[in-house]
């Protein structure tokens, strides 16, 4: 994609699929932007209310305006320059900080809580043999689903090279893994500790529903004061940095994805740098918005690569990897996933299922209240579906229209249907607009053209390269 320097990760499927149908893909990665923004907004909410003891929406908004400010700022710049900061203050703050919390008087060793009931139960846990598949659905779901996101393919597309976009994925692979490192044993401390020796007494957080609020508590109440707000400020630079991509990812989308490339193939440099800033402007507050439609900031991360994996990964892989899938296929896959995965229901947004799939059960211990929850891995389900169905209606059109079992006036999409040639011969017209081009072709001899190019003609869209090929 590098190579072929496309601007957004939506560019090859609009290039495949035409671009309004294209923008259709806009909506699931949009969500998926927004989702995940909400969910680092709350997530530093909640940091600073806990530790500076103030209101949680009152934080998520101021820090949503402090993202939307610096990105219509900065731009792209922006997240260039925050990115570098914020890998070093995540590094610095986490394993400054993760000493002074496990060397506390009340904590216990996480290498024997890890087996051993201490204060709660194990953290290191086990996984039920009638709740695998759930799990299986859900890493399909995060490594396959976290693919597809323009917060990655901004940064790999703005590259210098291809070579460099390549290197800086498979590093960042790589580092990823120690970065997670503090976070594993930060929930692990939060489990290992007897919270009634703290100035957070009890009940514990687990009884509280405060679980997702793990790291500012062990921030503030089992860290020195000055380390807390060290440790704070980590977490603030990667919300940041992460919401300001997200947000600008949104916005360059529907910039050119939408307004430009569907709408206005005419909008001037000025007019859309504007509809850029009203785009962030929008986005951001919307973003903000999301966090006060659910409890849990794992719900939101969660959703974030939900509709992103389902709907856009499948039609992706299409159109990078697999030849020959069209608009038809790709519309019908698009509509048959989204009618299957609404129907499987939404615990975290209250949205109840309409399609039972086997294992189909109500949580009454559900946070948010007893719901119906799916135990069949139907996520995956929909989205191997939508790549069948894509695949399967995109050979099957082929082969109709290709062999005249369906007349021509039927390809509304414009997939197979050829431009007339208002001529007697079986000559190819010049379709180049271009009159000089035209002028020159018509000087040339007119050979008659054998069957195979007759076939070949047949068989694709004409378009003004064709005109440029040897008679």
């Amino acid at each position: 994609m590098r190579s072929r320097k496309y601007v957004t990760m939506l560019d090859p499927i609009q290039e495949t699929y035409g671009k309004r149908l294209g923008g259709l893909f806009f909506i699931p990665a949009a969500m998926g932007e927004l989702f995940w923004t909400g969910a680092v907004l709350s997530a530093l909410g909640s940091s600073l209310s806990v530790i500076f003891q103030i209101n949680v929406s009152l934080s998520i908004i101021i820090s949503a305006l402090i993202s939307i400010l610096y990105t219509l700022v900065g731009g792209l710049y922006s997240v260039a320059y925050t990115d570098m900061v914020q890998l070093a203050c995540i590094a610095m703050g986490m394993f400054v900080s993760l000493p002074f919390a496990l060397s506390h008087p009340a904590v216990a060793s996480i290498r024997v809580t890890s087996t051993q009931y201490v204060y709660h139960e194990p953290w290191l846990g086990t996984i039920n043999a009638e709740r695998a598949w759930i799990w299986i659905d859900n890493y399909c779901l995060i490594i396959l689903g976290g693919i597809p996101w323009q917060a990655y393919f901004q940064r790999v597309l703005s590259a210098s090279t291809a070579a460099q976009a390549q290197i800086m994925s498979i590093v960042a692979s790589v580092c990823i893994l120690g970065l997670a490192i503090p976070s594993v044993i930060f929930g692990a401390i939060g489990v290992s500790t007897d919270w009634n020796q703290t100035a957070y007494g009890l009940p514990d957080p687990a009884s509280r529903n405060q679980t997702e609020m793990i790291l500012p508590l062990v921030l503030r109440y089992l860290c020195p004061s000055y380390i807390g707000f060290f440790g704070l400020g980590a977490i603030s630079a990667a919300v940041m940095s992460s919401a300001d991509s997200s947000i600008l990812s949104a916005s360059s989308m529907f910039t050119r994805n939408i307004y430009q490339c569907a709408f206005r193939h005419d909008a001037t440099d000025k007019e859309l740098v504007w509809v850029m800033r009203t785009a962030i402007v929008l986005f951001g507050g919307t973003a903000a918005g999301i966090t006060w439609l659910s409890s849990s900031v794992y719900g939101l991360w969660y959703l974030s690569s939900d509709l992103i994996f389902v709907l856009l990964f499948p039609q992706l892989l299409s159109v990078l990897f697999i030849k020959g899938s069209n608009s038809y296929g790709c519309l019908t896959g698009y509509i048959f996933a989204l009618f299957l995965r609404v129907g499987g229901g939404e615990p975290y947004l209250r949205l109840k299922p309409f399609i039972c799939y086997a294992g189909c059960y109500l949580d009454i211990k559900f946070p948010s209240g007893p719901i119906y929850v799916q135990k069949f891995p139907f996520k995956t389900l929909v989205m191997l579906s939508s790549l069948f169905m894509n695949l399967s209606v995109s050979y099957l059109t082929k082969y109709l229209f290709n062999n005249g079992m369906l007349p021509q006036n039927l390809d509304f999409l414009e997939n197979f249907v050829t431009k007339p040639i208002k001529e007697q011969t079986n000559k190819v017209e010049p379709l180049s607009n271009d009159v000089h081009e035209a002028k020159h072709l018509e000087k040339e001899p007119k050979d008659h053209i054998d069957a195979t190019s007759k076939e070949a003609i047949t068989n694709e869209v004409l378009d003004p390269m064709i005109s440029k090929t040897n008679n």
